[in-house]
């Protein structure tokens, strides 16, 4: 009975996320997280596409998917790549022998938050090329610079700083600056993946694809949750940001050599991960909203 049991299983967890989806219990889950059927049928219809165009989300526990997807419909984030709101990751989870999906929130997600609160008349963010920065003053925190003006020049540049910004409706400013070498040492501190890159001179991780779109999502983080309004939707965001959740609302943090990520693979055939859609789209890295 024991071995049938353990078959049967097995067979369970090698049917395809279509048929999972469909199953009664996370059927069950999905309609009383979100109570409307017509929500339920159009968030059923855009999860199976986002896993369908992804070989690896494939793989990965469909409970974890599941949770990840919920949590983005709940920030009513959408998880298209072309929009860049959230993206799921999978993740090998080598301790316990599966693969996960990881919920990661792309920078237009900081972005999106920040707009629905009615409170932010500019939100700004961008890496400055080497040659462009006159000046920071952190005192009152006037930036000057002389941008490249090719866009091909300026993007082959090398970057030295990241500057971020807001303005409240009422008038409210905030800004910083960081150099490339104080992101550099953030990024090493608090990713231990990315540390581990740097000393066996590897790529696994989305800082050393690409360093400039995580470190512009750095610079949003740092701003907004410092000095931000923080609505309830982006503190629940930025508490989830990299987790990977289970069906029970447990939540993990994948970033170590020992658990590589996996590369996500788009319906090009292309690799991409969660910041190359960001740098697919270099207008919305100094993206200005005028409220």
């Amino acid at each position: 009975m024991a071995v049938n049991n353990s078959l049967a299983a097995k067979e369970q967890t090698n049917l395809p996320f279509s048929v999972k989806i469909q199953s009664k219990g996370y059927q069950t889950l999905i309609n009383n997280t979100l109570r409307d059927r017509n929500t339920a049928n159009r968030f059923i219809a855009s999860i199976m596409s986002t896993v369908s165009a992804n070989p690896e989300l494939q793989k990965c526990d469909a409970g974890t998917v599941l949770s990840a997807a919920l949590l983005g419909e709940g920030l009513k984030l959408s998880p298209s790549p072309q929009l860049g709101q959230y993206y799921l990751v999978p993740f090998k989870d080598r301790k316990n022998k599966r693969t996960v999906a990881q919920f990661q929130l792309g920078y237009k997600g900081y972005i999106q938050l920040a707009i629905r609160s009615g409170q932010y008349k500019k939100l700004n963010v961008l890496p400055i090329k080497q040659g462009e920065l006159i000046s920071f003053d952190p005192l009152n925190e006037d930036i000057q610079v002389q941008l490249i003006e090719d866009e091909t020049e300026r993007e082959n540049a090398l970057t030295v700083g990241y500057y971020a910004m807001f303005e409240y409706i009422n008038g409210f400013k905030k800004a910083i600056y960081w150099s490339r070498e104080k992101m550099e040492s953030h990024a090493e501190k608090y990713s231990a993946g990315y540390a581990s890159d740097k000393r066996n001179n590897t790529s696994w991780t989305f800082w050393s694809k690409d360093f400039d779109g995580m470190a512009c999502k750095t610079m949003l983080r740092q701003l907004i949750s410092k000095w931000g309004i923080m609505s309830i939707e982006m503190q629940k965001a930025l508490e989830n940001d990299s987790a990977v959740i289970s069906e029970n609302g447990n939540i993990d943090f994948i970033d170590s050599p020992s658990d590589s990520p996996v590369e996500p693979v788009g319906d090009t055939g292309k690799v991409i991960d969660a910041t190359e859609s960001e740098q697919e789209a270099p207008d919305d890295f100094a993206s200005i909203m005028e409220g």
